[in-house]
């Protein structure tokens, strides 16, 4: 299993945050990483998801496997055989003294991510993107 993880403190309140995460059609106005999503943010929905690496588009229809309201979200999103490339998407927000922690992470499960390390390279760094991006719309500089 290969894992990123990364996090960004908000100067906005949880539920703030919560909302931009789980406001799917608004994500092509400020996403720089999932470029496209369409969805709910219900357990057991299938969300439609375009992401983008550099110049490169994926698209995939990840299925919603948790959901805490104002704390947690987490998708799947399975290759088309499952246990091949399997990735856990995760994020996770955290009241703090600021207003708030949101921390982003994807476990990566299966044959395949052994043998994508620039790949899980480049994402990580989508997800730097992503946190800076969230980050200022909540604290309402975007």
């Amino acid at each position: 299993m290969r894992l990123i993880e990364t996090s960004v403190d908000i100067s906005a309140d949880t539920n703030d945050v919560w909302n931009i995460l789980v406001d799917f059609d608004r994500y092509a106005e400020w996403n720089p990483f999932i470029v496209h999503a369409r969805g709910t943010a219900v357990r057991g929905t299938l969300l439609e998801i375009t992401m983008r690496l550099e110049d490169r588009e994926m698209t995939f229809t990840p299925r919603v496997t948790e959901v805490e309201p104002g704390r947690h979200l987490q998708w799947l999103g399975q290759f088309r055989i499952p246990k091949v490339f399997d990735g856990r998407h995760e994020f996770i927000i955290e009241p703090a003294p600021h207003g708030a922690t949101l921390r982003h992470r994807e476990s990566f499960a299966g044959l395949l991510p052994p043998f994508l390390g620039s790949m899980l390279a480049r994402t990580a760094a989508a997800f730097e993107q992503f946190n800076l991006a969230i980050k200022a719309r909540a604290e309402g500089t975007a």
